[in-house]
C-alpha cells in the first residue's frame, strides 16, 4: 500500500518508521524543504519501548514527487488541518482514503468538507512518542489504535488499513461509533495535555502528586459532564480511571502539548480544553478547571516572544 504521512512530528515519524520497516511504500511529506532533505538522507531513528533501530524513509517537501496515494495519514496539528487537507488534493485517486489520528475535535469535519466525507476515516491512538530531534523519536508508550468512519460503515479499505497497521506492530481495531471514539480521546487529552504542559511533568507523574491529581480529576469530570449532556456514549465506563490508566501506560511520555511548550510552539489547547470551555458556555455548564487550564496555556504561548526578547 502506498501511504503518505503528512507531518513529520513525533506521531508522524513513529507511524512512518513502523510502516516503512514492515515494507510498505511510505512517503513522509514535510513542508520544510531542508527538513525533508535531511529525513530523506538520514531516515528515522527510534529508541525506547520498541528498542533502538533506524529505517530509511522517502521524504519530500514537493507533493508532485509522490503521485497518487492509497492512504493519506494526517498527523499535523489541528490548527493546520484545513491547509493540509487542501494541500493533499493532488494525491487523491479514485479509492484514496484519508485517516486522521490527530488530537482534538473537528478534524474529521474539516477534512470531509474539503476532500469528501466518503474518503475520511477517523482514528485515535494511545501510542506515545516524544520527538527528540528531527527524525529522532522515543517510543514512550504502547496502546491501542482504533479507526472508524463517520457513516458507521466498514469499507474494504478500512479493513486493509487495520491489517497493515497490525502487521506493522500497531494493535489496531475498527469501530462503528467514531464520535464516541473521538470524544473518548478528547477526554483523555483534556486530563493530561494542558496539565503536563504547565507543570512540565511526564504523563506518569501527574497522578503521583495530590495537586495535579485533583486538577486532572476536575478537568476530566467537567468534560465527562459535557459528553453526558450531549448524549455521547464513551468507550469506557469510568473516565477518570481510564485517564489515570493512560498516564500509567505512557508514564515516560511527554505529552504533545508539553513538547510544543518546550519548543515554544503553538499548542492545540483550543481544540482540546477550549472545546470543553466553548461547549460549557453553550450548554450553561460551569467548567472552571478547563477554563483555568486554557487561560494558563494561552498565557504561556503569549509569553514566548517576551521570554525570547
Amino acid at each position: 500500500m502506498k501511504i503518505v504521512i503528512i507531518g513529520a512530528g513525533a506521531m508522524g515519524c513513529l507511524f512512518a518508521a513502523f510502516l516503512a520497516k514492515s515494507k510498505e511504500d511510505v512517503w513522509l511529506l514535510d513542508k520544510d524543504k531542508e527538513n525533508a532533505a535531511k529525513l530523506n538522507e538520514s531516515g528515522i531513528s527510534l529508541e525506547g519501548l520498541s528498542g533502538s533501530w533506524q529505517v530509511k524513509i522517502k521524504a519530500t517537501s514537493a507533493i508532485a514527487d509522490i503521485g497518487k496515494a492509497d492512504l493519506i495519514l494526517i498527523c499535523v496539528k489541528s490548527f493546520n488541518t484545513k491547509s493540509a487537507a487542501e494541500e493533499i488534493m493532488p494525491l487523491l485517486g479514485r479509492d484514496t482514503k484519508i485517516l486522521t489520528l490527530q488530537n482534538g475535535m473537528g478534524n474529521i469535519e474539516i477534512i470531509s468538507e474539503i476532500a469528501g466525507e466518503e474518503r475520511v476515516i477517523g482514528g485515535v491512538t494511545n501510542e506515545g512518542a516524544t520527538l527528540i530531534a528531527l527524525g529522532k523519536i522515543r517510543h514512550a508508550g504502547r496502546g491501542e489504535t482504533l479507526i472508524g468512519s463517520s457513516s458507521g460503515k466498514t469499507p474494504v479499505e478500512m479493513r486493509a488499513i487495520r491489517e497493515i497497521f497490525n502487521k506493522a506492530g500497531f494493535e489496531t481495531k475498527m469501530t462503528r461509533d467514531i464520535k464516541s471514539l473521538i470524544w473518548s480521546k478528547l477526554i483523555i487529552n483534556v486530563g493530561i495535555n494542558a496539565l503536563s504542559a504547565i507543570t512540565r511533568l511526564p504523563n506518569g507523574k501527574l497522578t503521583e502528586y495530590e495537586g495535579t491529581k485533583r486538577i486532572l480529576r476536575d478537568a476530566v469530570t467537567e468534560a465527562a459532564r459535557i459528553a453526558k449532556r450531549k448524549r455521547i456514549k464513551l468507550i469506557f465506563d469510568d473516565p477518570l480511571a481510564k485517564v489515570e490508566a493512560v498516564c500509567e501506560s505512557t508514564s515516560e511520555n511527554l505529552s504533545s502539548m508539553l513538547q510544543d511548550v518546550l519548543r515554544k510552539k503553538r499548542t492545540e489547547v483550543d481544540f482540546i480544553n477550549g472545546v470543553i470551555v466553548r461547549l460549557g458556555q453553550e450548554l450553561g455548564i460551569e467548567v472552571p478547571t478547563n477554563k483555568f487550564l486554557l487561560d494558563l496555556i494561552n498565557t504561556i504561548e503569549s509569553s514566548y516572544k517576551q521570554s525570547a526578547g
